[in-house]
């Protein structure tokens, strides 16, 4: 499996960004896919996972309410709508499969895509 992250980039506060993962090879073995970011000198945490088959979408505390996960089984892709962006969501975004189900460690995605960059000015 591999993951095509993009999206990423440099926007003030207040402003929305799209992130989107576009998965190719073996997708039938993808259970869940979850979007991940790591800021400079912080450990990396989990943002928003779904099924990639359905269910409720999962979302950490700093997401609720302005992010929104979604996937497009035709597209076989995976997007992150984010509004209302903070400063403190300035890190690396990752997105990433999970042969095992929606998972909320990154211990149990299997595939990871390479990372897109969004910078949040205040």
């Amino acid at each position: 499996v591999q993951l095509q992250a993009s999206g990423g980039g440099l926007v003030q506060a207040g402003d929305s960004l799209r992130l989107s993962c576009a998965a190719s090879g073996l997708i039938g073995s993808i259970k869940g896919m979850g979007w991940f970011r790591q800021a400079p000198g912080k450990e990396r945490e989990v943002v928003s996972t779904i099924s990639w088959r359905g269910g409720t979408p999962y979302y950490a505390d700093s997401a609720k309410g302005r992010f929104t996960i979604s996937r497009d089984n035709a597209r076989k892709s995976v997007d992150l709508q984010m509004n209302r962006l903070r400063p403190e969501d300035t890190a690396a975004y990752y997105c990433a499969a999970s042969t095992i189900g929606q998972a909320t460690s990154g211990a149990l995605y299997d595939y990871w895509g390479q990372g897109t960059l969004v910078t949040v000015s205040s």
